[in-house]
């Protein structure tokens, strides 16, 4: 029976250094509101969190991991001087094994070890009277595949030193006979607590930033959050190239659970991302995320080359561009595909609590603000039976065909 019913759920370590998404169908809401099913895919989630699966059952495995298990399994001493046909049964047999070790539903249930996951929601099934199905999960661990550093401050302060020492002194100039007027002083501008807690409550910056900000401006807003917001990126832009490998997994899951989001964000130290700048920015990109469907990519690099490709292929095409010349054509079809891609792409978005700059400005302000560089890294977006046909449910000839088999 199709189940394209149920719930998205979450699982967040505690640390948020660990993270799973996760989407359980069954066949109609009210099962998926009950305290079987809500159990059950609360249990299937810190499963995934405390193991090393990568799919849900042992089909799903996916090939080129098999192989790669395969081809390791072939070359180990053991079979070496086995005949070939022994071999290859004695590696597949190994390799049924290594399956069930990384699918999900062969793994054991969390409120009894004697049994299997796939065993547990079996008597799910039984218990309600629904067709249930485990139909795929998402795992991030923070900083996966990322080098991690070592602060050294001695060696960080020898090469800042070293650097300044380095440096060329700057020449000297002459006393110039003639004495120059004295540069007109810029006129003081009284800067009140009120302007600087408004500046401070639009800009998040620091008290002293905005006192700054506001005598540079002459005590105007608007102009000192685009004057802060310019020292801001600026110095953002150099922190940009450090490595994040700390920061949070943080997950969305809209209400109704029938939509969730889990997404990586990365910083330099755990002190940082257990501040409420940074944990205030991954939350609103999270629910950012959720509240756009179109978004594929974090940013315009990850669009891959052949996608790029093939829309311009098709913008090339188009009607109203068959009557222009060749090189007008490709310059709007480039720029309709440009349109395109940042319609899919994360950092180019509005955001969320600011629609008046981009998610890329959001996470650079937090930067300024923090000292550290701040990245997104990764995230995932799950619709609750998104692709499953749906079933409609017809009472009355559903009773006419229960019948018909009776008799």
């Amino acid at each position: 029976r199709v189940a394209a019913e149920g719930a998205i759920v979450r699982y967040i370590h505690p640390g948020s250094r660990l993270g799973v998404l996760l989407e359980v169908n069954c066949e109609t809401d009210f099962v998926a509101a009950g305290d079987v099913f809500t159990q059950l895919a609360g249990e299937l989630a810190m499963v995934v969190a405390s193991s090393e699966v990568v799919c849900v059952s042992v089909d799903d495995m996916p090939g080129d991991m098999l192989s790669k298990e395969r081809e390791v399994e072939m070359g180990k001493e053991d079979l070496k001087s086995k005949p070939e046909a022994v071999r290859a049964k004695i590696v597949e047999g190994r390799l049924e094994k290594i399956k069930r070790a990384y699918a999900l539903l062969e793994q054991p249930a969390l409120r009894d070890n004697n049994k299997t996951v796939a065993e547990i929601i079996k008597e799910a099934i039984a218990a309600t009277g629904e067709n249930i199905q485990v139909r795929r999960f998402v795992k991030y661990n923070l900083g996966e595949g990322l080098e991690k550093r070592s602060n050294d401050f001695a060696a960080e302060v020898a090469q800042q030193t070293a650097k300044k020492a380095e440096a060329p002194a700057p020449n000297k100039e002459e006393p110039k006979q003639e004495q120059q007027a004295p540069a007109q002083a810029k006129p003081v501008v009284q800067v009140s607590a009120g302007l600087v807690k408004q500046l401070r409550d639009k800009s998040g910056a620091g008290m002293m930033d905005c006192k700054k900000a506001l005598g540079e401006c002459g005590g105007d807003v608007e102009a000192a959050v685009e004057w802060l917001r310019k020292k801001g990126l600026s110095s953002a832009d150099k922190k940009a190239g450090r490595l994040a490998a700390e920061g949070g997994i943080v997950a969305y899951i809209h209400p109704g659970s029938r939509l969730g989001v889990l997404l990586e964000v990365n910083c330099e130290t755990d002190f940082v991302a257990a501040g409420d700048v940074f944990n205030r920015l991954a939350n609103t990109v999270a629910m950012q995320i959720a509240a756009n469907p179109s978004l594929e990519y974090v940013s315009s690099e990850e669009v891959p080359a052949e996608v790029l490709a093939r829309e311009k292929e098709i913008e090339m095409g188009r009607e109203d561009l068959q009557s222009k010349p060749e090189a007008i054509r490709a310059k709007i079809a480039d720029g309709r595909v440009k349109k395109l891609a940042q319609e899919r792409v994360l950092l180019e978005q509005p955001y969320l609590l600011d629609e008046s700059k981009t998610v890329s400005e959001a996470v650079k302000e937090a930067i300024a603000s923090c000292g550290e560089n701040i990245q997104i890294r990764r995230f995932s977006r799950f619709v609750l039976g998104e692709g499953v046909e749906k079933k409609v449910s017809n009472l009355a000839e559903e009773v006419a065909a229960a019948t018909g088999a009776k008799a």
